[in-house]
């Protein structure tokens, strides 16, 4: 328990934040600038006479006292920068810079925002304070009603909701030319008014992962049944019973995966709290405005819903690090409601310094303050929004039962709250009609879209793994994005190539082996057999799809899978960044499934491979493959089933074990993944060492090399120049199979064959061995000016 914690605000919203933070093993102890009583009354936190305003005094402060978290509560502090100042002497923040924080400071900013990555929203224009006359042309010409919208930062009241046109010109003249909400209105927001039920949702977010809590309800309206002015909140309840799985699934897809995907994108990634308004219309969900930090009164609410085993601080921490996919964000099941009491007068001017008093309230009850001061001895009201009172109980009814008797424990004068928090949801409770008969649904026709969420889950911080310049290798989106520029190319070919696994897949599926040691695989593979594709051509594989195609999707297999896919983007060097999960009854069997890949590399333009001075007389070179790579397994799968003493479980037949070692079983031998040559061979093609490079898949020697040798040219092959590893051995003699036909099906122990000129044979051999752990390097033979590959000594096979 070392961690010191700062804690910026005075609110409502900040005690329930500290009153979290404090249940944290790790936090010895909360500062909180400049606090309100309770905030003053933890046993671990405690107040300082610091403005959140004045930066240079916060980080001296933070300084002196080894602060090693600051967390802003208001907005105001994030949208002045309050993030760089911490940063410029190293102490993380859990809040976005100045640049993310115009998601909130600018609502003209956020719109065009949401315009230029098409999540839902509003038809909108803006409009600055001097174009007042061309507002008003605008808004005598729209056919629906509007909503007028502060740009700026106003206290949660720079919204105005006209009835008719006449009230509309009227407020905007408010706005634009009186300016009542001062410099917030130097720009307009003139926006399409949305009906429906209006839901809050807030999410964690590291600037790549986004985790959202439970959607919320507030209360705006000073008056029950939503009568009156508008307020900062009046009460919220989570979670809200609207927002239905199918709604959530929704929002997170279409608005804020974009979001966070799109503000990384174009440079300003969001880390912080991002709290999202959506309107849910006719037409589905709609952002109605972004705030950049937790809401109030709806964190007092969801803070109850945490898990007991959620560490809020660890939550925090590992937003600022860029490592939230690495904590767990457990929510209790139930309800949780949060009642505000508000002083006489509020929303317009009201007294202050009256005297509040607390008596017992229930245990499942917890009372946050927040426009409250220490006045001597005692606590009186010092804002407008004085105290929220707030419960968790399995139902929300019970949770409402629990508040509104502790809120008769709770009194000062003047205190008025209204009676009808979760009016909605309870209404809809009520009037809510018996339920339809069951109807078919795409898990009845046997498609989960449950099972392909969990497996999203589960491969992100796999596919995270993999990112390189030019790519952030994020999923979850419609497509993936790759900065070439980033990368460094200056006069780039775009290289492609796709490719599968074959029928080695059915191998794994038999053997029930879907990863190997160090999380190799068929996944591995499928990198492989693409990327080397690449290489051929000289090039550096930049970014890398996937598909997996399936009867029924189990998460397990396809997450073991998607972990070796993204162990061989590593190995290449390139970005996972997309694929396609199909769950096809009817098109596959039972626990069957597929694999394609698809790669895409780049090679300057005078480096593309194969080289147009190839000769004869030039020499092949051979690298050592690792087995059997990914081709011929429908050859390897007819020569076991000759063998009635063997399944795949079997020892290995040319393996056996020594007493060093343990028994390996036919099928773990087979599987091996295919050799990936991309950093062994791709520094050799940038200093121009080689002429031409031969990928030995399908086909084996006889019809890979011709394929990169010029017209009227050919090659010799020398068998024994290398040892014919035993796996090929075996199968020659078991399956009775000719040396000839091995070298047309097999690569027999060699992966890769690079033509390089005759003088310079040594030194390619050294640059291509020069790192431990490198594929043996052979001189296998030459180029001819005979058309066709002449096989020498094949013999030495026997």
């Amino acid at each position: 328990m070392t961690a010191r914690v700062l804690v910026l605000g005075s609110g409502g919203r900040e005690h329930a934040l500290v009153w979290k933070l404090a249940q944290s093993p790790a936090v010895a102890h909360i500062f909180v600038c400049p606090g309100n009583a309770g905030t003053a009354a933890s046993s671990k936190s405690s107040n300082v006479d610091i403005s959140p305003s004045d930066f240079p005094a916060l980080i001296q402060f933070a300084v002196g006292n080894k602060i090693d978290l600051v967390v802003p509560g208001p907005e105001q502090p994030l949208v002045d920068g309050v993030h760089a100042h911490f940063k410029k002497v190293g102490i993380p923040v859990f809040g976005p810079t100045a640049l993310a924080a115009r998601m909130e400071g600018s609502k003209a900013f956020s719109k065009d925002f949401m315009h230029r990555h098409n999540i839902p929203t509003a038809r909108y224009r803006t409009f600055p304070a001097s174009q007042f006359a061309d507002a008003e042309a605008y808004l005598k010409t729209v056919d629906h009603p509007v909503v007028l919208k502060a740009s700026g930062l106003a206290a949660g009241k720079g919204v105005l909701i006209p009835e008719t046109t006449e009230q509309a010109i009227a407020g905007l003249r408010e706005i634009m030319v009186d300016n009542v909400f001062g410099d917030a209105g130097n720009e307009v927001v003139i926006e399409e008014h949305l009906t429906g039920p209006e839901i809050s949702v807030l999410a964690f977010s590291d600037g790549y992962t986004i985790v959202p809590l439970p959607a919320a309800q507030d209360h705006k309206r000073i008056g029950e049944h939503d009568t009156g002015p508008n307020t900062g909140g009046m009460g919220a309840y989570a979670p809200a019973p609207v927002a239905t799985p199918a709604i959530m699934d929704r929002i997170m897809r279409e608005a804020l995966r974009p979001t966070i995907d799109g503000m990384r994108r174009e440079g300003f990634p969001f880390v912080g709290l991002l709290f999202t308004g959506f309107m849910l219309t006719s037409d589905g969900p709609k952002v109605l405005e972004y705030n950049v930090r937790f809401g109030d009164p709806e964190t007092e609410a969801l803070m109850l819903l945490l898990a007991d085993k959620v560490d809020l601080y660890e939550v925090l921490l590992a937003c600022a690090e860029h490592r939230l996919d690495a904590v767990d964000i457990a929510i209790k099941p139930g309800y949780a409601v949060s009642v505000v009491l508000v002083s006489g007068g509020y929303p317009g001017s009201y007294p202050k310094g009256k005297v509040i008093t607390v008596g017992d309230v229930p245990s499942d009850v917890v009372v946050f303050h927040a426009g409250t001061a220490l006045k001597g001895a005692d606590v009186v009201t010092a804002g407008g929004r004085v105290i929220a009172v707030s419960s968790h109980a399995p139902t929300l009814q019970d949770s409402l039962r629990a508040v509104y008797a502790a809120i008769e424990q709770v009194n000062f004068e003047g205190k008025v709250f209204r009676r009808d928090i979760a009016h909605r949801a309870l209404s809809a409770a009520a009037t809510k009609d018996a339920a339809p008969a069951e109807g078919l649904t795409y898990a009845a026709a046997g498609v989960s879209v449950d099972a392909g969420n969990s497996l999203v889950d589960a491969i992100k911080p796999f596919v995270r793994s993999t990112r390189r310049p030019g790519a952030d290798a994020e999923i979850g989106g419609f497509g993936g994005v790759f900065d070439l520029k980033a990368a460094g190319y200056t006069d780039p070919l775009l290289v492609s190539g796709t490719d599968g696994v074959g029928t080695k897949l059915r191998v794994a599926l038999e053997s029930g082996i879907h990863d190997l040691v160090e999380m190799n695989g068929t996944g591995i593979d499928l990198v492989a057999m693409s990327v080397n594709d690449l290489l051929v051509q000289g090039a550096e594989p930049l970014y890398f799809l996937d598909y997996y195609g399936c009867s029924k999707l189990d998460v397990a297999v396809a997450t073991e899978v998607v972990r070796g896919i993204a162990e061989g983007c590593r190995r290449a060097g390139c970005a996972l960044i997309g694929g396609e999960t199909a769950e096809m009854p009817g098109m596959y069997q039972a626990d069957d499934y597929d694999l394609a890949g698809f790669a895409v590399g780049a090679v300057e333009r005078p480096l593309l491979l194969p080289q147009p001075g190839i000769a004869p007389g030039d020499v092949l070179l051979g690298i050592a493959s690792s087995g059997l790579h990914s081709n011929g397994f429908s050859l390897v799968r007819k020569v076991i089933s000759l063998c009635p003493d063997l399944s795949y479980t079997s020892p290995c037949p040319w393996d056996p074990p020594s007493p060093t070692s343990t028994t390996t079983t036919l099928g773990r031998h087979l599987l091996e993944p295919t050799r990936i040559y991309i950093p062994q061979v791709l520094p050799a093609c940038r200093l121009g060492l080689i002429k031409g490079l031969s990928h030995i898949t399908g086909g084996g020697f006889t019809e890979n090399i011709p394929r990169v040798l010029p017209s009227g040219t050919g090659c010799t092959v020398d068998a024994a120049a290398w040892p014919l590893p035993a796996v090929f051995r075996w199968l020659m003699q078991r399956g009775n199979i000719a040396p000839a036909e091995m070298a047309r099906t097999f690569n027999n122990g060699i992966g890769l064959v690079a033509i390089v000129d005759r003088v310079s044979v040594d030194s390619v051999i050294q640059v291509l061995q020069r790192d431990e752990g490198a594929a043996r390097v052979y001189r296998i033979g030459e180029v001819t000016a005979t058309p066709g590959v002449e096989l020498r000594n094949l013999d030495a096979w026997r």
